[in-house]
């Protein structure tokens, strides 16, 4: 009993973070609240990034990776998420259906990232032995060039299932769900994959946590999958310090196939705060 209340405590009762996930990208279906407001800001960095509809291949840097979730009601949320610059410094280049339109000289290449908008709501909330449930529609637009090689000029939908459960001392969170993903080389087409999530926050102190998970997408075409849309699956690990409405966490990152990079560290915070009253 004594381990649960510590876990409730830490996990669940501690509104202002509760919802927040950086290190990891499993989305656990609990909101930050009505009428709050997270923001969120980092950095990563990973080695061997393949980008098979440019061909470019090398090592980069995503700084300031931001994020924006608003609490629109008690169990609905927004998010914004995406970054300012993306460079990579290039290492290989290898011929791809997508080359002919690079305009990258020299040995490094860089652009904005990807914006993506989603939407986040708790369905059902989490009882002594049920698990929480939500689901999560998002749309990533074309912010990317496909110019500078990093970017595929298309325009993605995914949708989950959000589950989540304490148990002790430990969040089990896990997503399941589908994604439309666009054909960078024809407008006609599509290619669907299944997405996944699994991931763990293990509570150490009232303050501290380390947080693993394992993340990624499965390609579910029959024949070779249009370029940027294939199977990916990454193992993350990483800890998390709060204090207040503040967090920081680091990470680190380690490719499951052959077109992940190979490993990648980041880092960043999150703060949330009251940002106005929902009527």
């Amino acid at each position: 009993m004594r381990h649960f209340a510590f876990a409730f405590i830490i996990l669940v009762g501690a509104t202002p973070v509760v919802a927040q996930q950086r290190p990891l990208t499993t989305e656990d279906p609990e909101t930050i609240g009505a009428g709050r407001v997270l923001l969120e800001a980092g950095f990563d960095y990973g080695r061997d990034v393949r980008y098979p509809a440019s061909g470019l291949e090398g090592h980069l840097l995503r700084a300031p990776v931001l994020g924006v979730s608003v609490g629109i009601s008690s169990i609905a949320e927004l998010q914004i998420d995406g970054g300012l610059y993306n460079r990579l410094s290039i290492t290989a280049q290898r011929p791809a259906p997508l080359d002919g339109m690079l305009t990258v000289s020299g040995s490094t290449t860089h652009s904005v990232e990807d914006i993506v908008i989603g939407t986040k709501i708790r369905i059902v909330p989490e009882g002594v032995s049920r698990p929480s449930f939500g689901v999560r529609f998002a749309t990533k637009l074309p912010n990317a060039s496909n110019e500078s090689g990093l970017g595929l000029d298309t325009t993605d939908f995914l949708a989950s299932a959000l589950l989540a459960k304490t148990v002790r001392s430990v969040r089990v969170v896990g997503n399941f769900g589908v994604g439309i993903l666009g054909d960078p080389t024809r407008g006609d087409r599509q290619n669907d994959v299944l997405t996944y999530g699994l991931s763990f926050a293990r509570a150490l102190t009232q303050a501290a946590e380390v947080v693993a998970e394992l993340n990624g997408r499965l390609d579910t075409r029959e024949g070779e999958a249009p370029p940027g849309t294939d199977s990916r699956s990454v193992a993350r690990v990483g800890a998390r310090y709060t204090v207040g409405g503040w967090r920081g966490d680091v990470g680190v990152t380690v490719g499951l196939t052959s077109r992940d990079p190979t490993i990648g560290i980041g880092a960043g915070f999150t703060y949330v705060f009251r940002g106005f009253r929902v009527p």
